[in-house]
């Protein structure tokens, strides 16, 4: 586990949220499941207490904690697409059972929110060149899942 790795608060689906997760992503997998050695406040014996795993090159640990904490989009992991097919594949798996919500970020079936964002936009939207910063941007905000070709017409200054 590196010395630095985001901790998740789940009530009960630890296991089950952290196998979604890698199913999503490339470059992802189950590292170690922590059995609890018997009963706890937040379950039983023998039940997933903690699960660490890797999502797209990413340590995360998974803790089973209880109903006292649920997630907020005040916390939420950006993932950098390459292109639209990946924009699409991501947003679909999250989305399913997820709220979709304005300008790429979605919160999955298990109260996390995601940004899912072309890689591309870092670019565009820092371009010195304010008149297409602002076009992609007025385009971004009008969306739900982030388009990226119109995102690039937008750049272009094409209709």
């Amino acid at each position: 586990m590196s010395k630095l790795t985001p901790c998740l608060w789940f009530d009960g689906n630890a296991e089950e949220a952290a196998e979604f997760y890698v199913s999503v992503m490339p470059d992802s997998r189950i590292d170690r499941i922590m059995r609890a050695p018997s009963d706890y406040p937040a379950g039983k014996a023998e039940s997933a207490m903690g699960v660490e795993f890797t999502v797209a090159g990413a340590q995360f640990m998974a803790l089973n904690g209880g109903p006292a904490f649920t997630f907020t989009p005040a916390v939420s992991f950006f993932i950098a697409c390459e292109d639209q097919a990946e924009i699409d594949r991501i947003w679909d798996a999250l989305s399913d059972g997820g709220t979709p919500m304005q300008c790429g970020w979605i919160t999955d079936r298990y109260g996390v929110t995601w940004q899912i964002v072309p890689r591309k936009m870092a670019e565009m939207m820092h371009d010195p060149d304010r008149d297409r910063s602002r076009r992609v941007f007025e385009a971004m905000m009008k969306m739900v899942k982030l388009d990226l070709p119109a995102l690039e017409r937008a750049y272009r200054g094409e209709a």
